[in-house]
């Protein structure tokens, strides 16, 4: 693997890792009531697997693997946009950081999209 190609890998451990933190501190903010807590659990798993299933990759092993977690890590993003968004839209919470949150789950949605396209042309 090139060096360019392992600073990536590294940059996108990082970001989901801080991703998956501030999902954390968001559904810590959530309202205790049943729309919140069930919001908030179903963001909570999703939003943090992105960056479990990321890290699993790192350790593949086997391409196919890897590419299998990159996939898994996409789907979650996709998931996690879904449930921002209706926190967002549903006005559960006021709060300009969830915005910024909606944002980069959508910013990983394209970058892993994109790990999962080359990795598979790669495996071809």
């Amino acid at each position: 693997m090139k060096n360019e190609e392992l600073k990536k890998e590294k940059d996108i451990v990082e970001r989901t890792y801080r991703f998956a933190l501030q999902i954390v501190r968001l559904v810590r903010s959530l309202p205790k009531e049943i729309v919140g807590y069930e919001l908030g659990r179903q963001l909570l798993r999703s939003g943090t697997s992105i960056a479990a299933n990321i890290e699993e990759a790192q350790g593949a092993f086997s391409k196919d693997d890897f590419i299998y977690k990159m996939q898994i890590s996409f789907k979650e993003a996709r998931e996690t946009n879904l449930w921002l968004r209706l926190i967002c839209d549903s006005e559960i919470i006021k709060d300009d950081k969830i915005k910024i949150l909606i944002k980069e789950s959508i910013v990983l949605k394209n970058i892993l999209s994109s790990i999962v396209k080359s990795s598979k042309r790669k495996n071809s």
